[in-house]
């Protein structure tokens, strides 16, 4: 098991969040690879997306349905700062996660965190595990609660 696996694996054990990661044998890294994995809707998919400060060089992660996308103007009015994308290399040097195993479990504490409440509206949802095929389901309540996100209107 992976160093990013075992730290996601941890994360959920110390928030007392059960999950089961299941590494899938082929990509999960787009929404509609991880759906057709893990035979699920496209929207039951949680995109963990990381986007930079553009003063603050802050990093934030946004959790967002498969099916929608982040409005980078409610994100930026939540942070107080004006977004674009951060850098892959970046994001692995201050995460630990590569792009297409970005775990909302796992993240530093100075990683602000915001889940998209639409995520609420499912029984279960999947993210990424840590690897690009890797996942875990979740309810979405408790996966918020043990990742330390903010519920928000962010995605369109």
């Amino acid at each position: 098991m992976s160093k990013s696996i075992k730290r996601v694996q941890a994360a959920a054990e110390a928030a007392e969040l059960s999950i089961e990661i299941k590494r899938m044998g082929e990509s999960t890294r787009t929404a509609e690879e991880a759906a057709r994995q893990c035979g699920c809707t496209v929207a039951q998919i949680v995109k963990s997306l990381i986007f930079q400060g553009e003063e603050s060089d802050k990093l934030y992660l946004f959790l967002v349905s498969g099916d929608r996308q982040l409005d980078i103007a409610k994100a930026s009015a939540l942070v107080g700062d004006a977004l674009k994308r951060a850098d892959p290399r970046h994001i692995r040097d201050v995460t630990g996660f590569a792009i297409g195993g970005v775990s909302p479990l796992g993240q530093p504490d100075d990683v602000a965190r915001y889940g998209d409440q639409r995520l609420l509206d499912f029984e279960i949802v999947w993210a990424a595990a840590g690897a690009h095929d890797a996942v875990f389901s979740a309810e979405p309540e408790r996966l918020f609660k043990a990742a330390g996100v903010e519920k928000a209107d962010i995605s369109t």
